[in-house]
Order: C-alpha cells, then structure tokens, then sequence
C-alpha cells in the first residue's frame, strides 16, 4: 500500500537545555564518585524517562529530605530549594549536591538583592510548582508574593507599592508574561524589574521555534511530560501561533493517530528536559504510516554549557 506522503517540521532548537544537561550528569557522576543509593529530593528533571533511567543506575528520588538517610550523599533538583533545604541537610552533617539551574540560581539572587535593599517582591510563576516554591522560599514568608494571571495583578496585596520589585519563573509563556509584567507596571509605575529577562534562553528558543512552525503545519507535536512547565507552554505558543491541533506526548506510543487522519504536515518540538531519544522515536513512528519528508526549522544556534559542582570534578 502507498503511504501517505508528509512533511515534518523538525524545531531547532528543542529538547535539552543546558541546566538539565547539567542535572542529569551530576547524578550521573555522584553514583560514579559515590556508588549507589545517591539520593534525590524530588524528580531531577521533570521527565519520567530519564528519571526511571537514573533509577535504573541506582539514584532514589524522594519528595522531601525526611525521606533520606544522614549517611548518603542527597541531590537537590535543577528545579531549585528554598534556603530552608540546604539548611537543614547542613545541619544534619549530610553530603549534598546542588543542581539547581544557574539561571534559576541567578534568579534567586535576584529576589535576595531586591529584598536587602528593602523591596518586597512579586513573583510571576505557577503556584506549586517547584522552581516558584524554591525560589519564594529564599525569602522569609510573607516577603514573596506569587501573581499567576493578569488579573491576579489587580488584588495582590502589597505593603508599600512605591517599594516593591518582581521575578519571574524561568519557564514562562514569554507572550503571557509581557502582559502580566504590563499590569504590574501599570499599578506598580515604581516596580524594580530584573536586569535581564529572567524567562531563560532555552524557554525563549523553542518558543520562538514553535511560534515559526505552527502557522505552516496541521498539526504540532511537542515531546514532553505533564508536569513539565516549558514543555505545557509550547502547546499553548503552538495553538496561539495558529496551530488548530497541538499536542504534548510523553513518547511515540502517546500519539493519537485518529486525531491526525488526513493531515499533510506536522511540527515536532521537545520540551527542555525531554531527550532526543523520544524525538527520534517519535520520527520512526511517523516514518511508519507516512512517506515522511523531514525539514529542520532553526531559529537559534545554543552553545550554552554550565559547568557541574565542584565537589564532583575532584
């Protein structure tokens, strides 16, 4: 029977960052300077096939430092830690490893700068996820104030508006955070914003790649788990840019092929901490049904690299 032909639009760039590179390899190297158990408090990265994987090697992935013993190295997600954690496994003479994202770490900074210099901060962010609870808990309670949506802007009770500063969740809808960042500096005319986006780089890339992509294809595919927050806002950027059907799928087995009966053309990303091994897998799917022609759409060259803690380059 003849296949169908297709044409997949390939985003460049997509998939891992250089945070989560860096993630995954100081597990990688603390199993290899430690031997196993290493201990993780809470997922790694949020992508169950690379944390089923590191399993695998012998890493245990815990929600909170009460489920870790004293005696075994613990890692701290690239998601980042309030102040409290790394307190605490110092206070019970733990070996720990921090892999929070540099730029993560920077915005944690941030909020410690604004704060010293007497301003109370706004976080735009999701509520419950762990890079804001990491990054609100670096200041006392209270001092961090979290703003989800635009019209959260309206009744966020500040104590002093002429004394008052904002951050941002690294892994944004940069579209949606504008406007939230508008209203705030429509109420706040004072409001300290950061020197430099704090929305990083990676984000900012593979939306832009999507937002190239959607508006040429009949369907968009993004690689990436549920409670991945970069990998959630490229579906959302891909139905904004004028995709009628985008989708998140974990792996190739997640594709729902009724859905797209009849199509001609497909955009395929992948969110930051999903690995190219599930692209590929994705592509040998299509390759499958489909007389496939593939094309790259690049929109950024990244040759970001963060170096891993020194401990583990010892």
């Amino acid at each position: 029977m003849t296949k169908q032909p297709l044409t997949l639009y390939l985003a460049a760039p997509r998939g891992f960052c250089a945070g989560v590179d860096r993630a995954i390899k100081i597990v990688e190297m603390a199993l290899e300077k430690w031997g196993a158990p290493v201990y993780v408090r809470h997922e790694i990265v949020h992508n169950k096939f690379v944390v089923d994987g590191l399993r695998d090697q012998g890493a245990v992935f815990v929600e909170e430092l009460d489920d870790c013993p004293d005696d075994r190295p613990v890692i701290f997600s690239a998601h980042g830690v309030a102040k409290s954690v790394p307190a605490e496994a110092t206070r019970r003479n733990m070996v720990y490893v921090d892999a929070t994202c540099p730029l993560v770490s920077k915005v944690h900074v941030e909020a410690q700068r604004h704060s010293d210099a007497g301003l109370q901060m706004i976080m735009i962010g999701h509520k419950g996820h762990p890079e804001t609870i990491g990054t609100m808990g670096q200041l006392p309670e209270g001092e961090v104030l979290l703003v989800e949506t635009v019209d959260d802007v309206a009744t966020v009770p500040v104590r002093d508006p002429e004394s008052i500063a904002y951050v941002t969740q690294t892994t944004l809808s940069v579209d949606d955070t504008k406007d939230i960042v508008a209203a705030l500096q429509a109420r706040f005319p004072k409001i300290v914003g950061p020197h430099k986006e704090d929305i990083c780089y990676a984000t900012t890339n593979r939306q832009e790649a999507v937002k190239a992509i959607a508006p040429k294809v009949d369907a968009m595919l993004v690689v990436g788990a549920p409670n991945s927050s970069n990998s959630r806002r490229l579906v959302e950027v891909g139905s904004k840019a004028g995709c009628n059907y985008a989708q998140l799928v974990m792996r190739a087995e997640n594709i729902d092929w009724r859905a797209l009966e009849g199509i001609t053309s497909v955009g395929i990303t992948a969110g930051a901490s999903a690995p190219e091994l599930l692209v590929n897998e994705v592509i040998a799917a299509f390759r499958d049904r489909f007389d496939v022609t593939v094309e790259t759409v690049e929109t950024a060259v990244e040759n970001v690299e963060f170096k891993v803690p020194r401990v583990l380059r010892t």
